[in-house]
């Protein structure tokens, strides 16, 4: 597992930084961006004060926040040293969580889970995009005879579960 530090954090990574409020960021900081991000490096991870999150340059940083986030709003957020994987590599890293009520599926970094099946980043990101569409439309559960919640739960489960395609396990369920 490739170690991440000031020097390459930045180099094709994914990571979840964790919204910080109580946090000021001292005027000498460690770099600022050509979009005007500014960071700070401690000994445990980096302090990221930013407008924007998601697709930043080569890398995909998400932002947990407390409260729901609009783009454009700066916000500070912090990732430990450990919390950054890479996204180009073969390694399975990633799984994916399911949120019936919101209708979300979720990609999340291996934090040492035994339980959860993994993934290799673009695996992750492809099946998040498709439970996504499953929970956000029924017009593929027309020619299925099961009630659709307990039919997109059925599916869902074996699919982040599981290396089978969404298509053999709905083929599966008919």
């Amino acid at each position: 597992m490739k170690t991440y530090n000031q020097t390459n954090f930045f180099k094709h990574t994914f990571c979840e930084f964790k919204e910080v409020t109580n946090f000021k960021i001292p005027d000498s900081t460690n770099y600022k961006s050509k979009s005007a991000s500014i960071y700070y490096y401690s000994e445990e991870g980096v302090y990221r004060k930013s407008n924007h999150w998601g697709r930043v340059a080569n890398c995909r940083w998400k932002l947990i926040d407390s409260k729901n986030y609009k783009n454009q709003e700066i916000v500070i957020g912090f990732a430990k040293w450990s919390d950054f994987h890479p996204i180009n590599t073969a390694e399975k890293l990633f799984f994916i969580t399911i949120d019936y009520e919101n209708k979300t599926a979720k990609m999340n970094s291996n934090k040492n889970t035994s339980t959860k099946y993994l993934y290799t980043y673009y695996e992750a990101q492809k099946r998040v995009k498709q439970a996504t569409h499953l929970l956000k439309n029924n017009k593929w559960a027309v020619y299925f005879d099961s009630e659709i919640d307990e039919l997109r739960c059925k599916i869902l489960s074996e699919f982040i579960n599981s290396d089978k395609s969404l298509q053999e396990i709905k083929n599966e369920q008919k």
